[in-house]
């Protein structure tokens, strides 16, 4: 169909939430007290320099979303900036974020918070550290929570309190890619268990505000390259970390990282509002252990991997299998090119398989788009464009299938 035509969207709940998401690190640039800047520093990643410019620009960005017809905006607020060293909060950059959150709203934007984006105050993350230290996660963990709540809870219109709590420990404790740098199966499944912990944590301590929460799990199918009995199981072992460890935690109350011990507690099951994710593709597994796109023959974006639409829909079906109960939201969604059109090709599939979904019955709240504005893809740096808008903030075509899409919803 062409974007100009009219989106048969008539089985949407009212009151579809059309976002976009975006990150503090991202579109402002790595905070002097985060470890972020000091990876750059250390030579592990281009300069973030001052992101895309939505520190001084919000104003705008929030008005050109809104004449999109998005109604959400998820964004994160830098623990580095507001607080620089422990326990000393900087009043300017509190003031800052909570301007930011108010200018979200004059524009018509409803605006969710994430406390942790990947990166770390310094301090926190010190000697390979951060969420794995017993006492960090007990009790700076708990404080930066509740200071949030109290300060911004009035603003937002919901958490998403960690983003991406599997992507953060595998590239991190893993691959060595992010902070701190480690690739060790052990530390990985001590993070990995630290992480969702520290995610749980806050999300329990966040609906007390009375907001909705929703989780930010990364998520892609996962397919066995050949029909072998030990590539299934390494398929199998793959799925289980970025899908079934947090799945039976908030189905079976029981937090079970391989290798650890099982951590069984009830109120996982009530942490979250909602189940969200992020999707961007699916991947392969050979009998070698690697890690492959899928599918094989389809075409690659620059990060190496393959943009899969379909991928969308089976993640849908899945979660809605596996957790009848709990309504979904889809996170994160996009594609890093500098060929619009095939940014539109790709999203027009996608939101395809997001109607299906839905008239299928499966409880959908939203659809948040990956990103607003063109910025600092971590170590890609500013080479991997996702966004609607360019950086100098023009619009790309593909705005207008969006556009038809949330504006033929309201």
């Amino acid at each position: 169909m062409d974007v100009a035509d009219p989106v048969d969207t008539s089985s949407f709940p009212d009151g579809f939430w059309w976002g976009s998401g975006a990150s503090s690190t991202q579109c402002e640039g790595a905070a002097p007290a985060s470890d972020w800047l000091a990876w750059e520093q250390a030579g592990k990643a281009p300069v973030s320099g001052e992101g895309n410019g939505f520190a001084t620009r919000y104003t705008e960005d929030f008005a050109n979303l809104a004449a999109l017809g998005l109604t959400h905006h998820r964004l994160s607020i830098e623990w580095a900036r507001i607080e620089p060293e422990p326990g000393r909060r900087d009043t300017e950059a509190i003031e800052h974020y909570l301007e930011v959150l108010r200018a979200a709203r004059a524009a018509g934007i409803e605006p969710w918070v994430t406390l942790h984006h990947f990166t770390l105050p310094g301090w926190f993350a010190v000697d390979e550290r951060g969420f794995v230290d017993q006492r960090a996660r007990s009790y700076f963990w708990p404080r930066h929570v509740d200071f949030m709540a109290e300060t911004f809870g009035d603003l937002v219109f919901g958490w998403k309190p960690v983003n991406e709590p599997s992507a953060y420990a595998l590239l991190g404790w893993r691959l060595g890619l992010f902070p701190p740098g480690v690739s060790d199966a052990e530390r990985f499944a001590e993070a990995l268990e630290a992480i969702h912990l520290a995610t749980f944590d806050a999300a329990l301590r966040l609906r007390e505000t009375g907001k909705p929460v929703a989780s930010i799990n990364n998520l892609s199918p996962v397919v066995a390259a050949e029909p072998l009995p030990d590539v299934e199981v390494a398929r199998d072992r793959l799925d289980h970390v970025q899908y079934g460890v947090w799945v039976e935690a908030v189905r079976d109350g029981i937090l079970h990282v391989r290798g650890r011990a099982p951590i069984e507690r009830d109120e996982f099951r009530s942490a979250f509002d909602l189940i969200g994710f992020s999707y961007y593709n699916a991947m392969s597994i050979d009998r070698d252990g690697r890690i492959g796109p899928y599918p094989a023959d389809a075409r690659r974006g620059p990060m190496g991997y393959a943009p899969w639409s379909e991928g969308l829909g089976l993640l849908l079906q899945r979660l809605a299998e596996d957790l009848p109960d709990s309504p979904l939201l889809v996170c994160e969604h996009g594609i890093g090119t500098d060929d619009d059109a095939w940014r539109e090709e790709f999203l027009r599939e996608s939101l395809g398989f997001v109607n299906q979904a839905v008239a299928d019955g499966i409880d959908l709240r939203g659809f948040f788009h990956w990103t607003a504005v063109d910025n600092y893809e971590w170590t890609y740096g500013y080479s991997v464009r996702f966004g609607l808008f360019a950086q100098d903030r023009t619009p790309k075509p593909s705005t207008a299938l969006l556009r038809s899409w949330a504006q033929s919803s309201r």
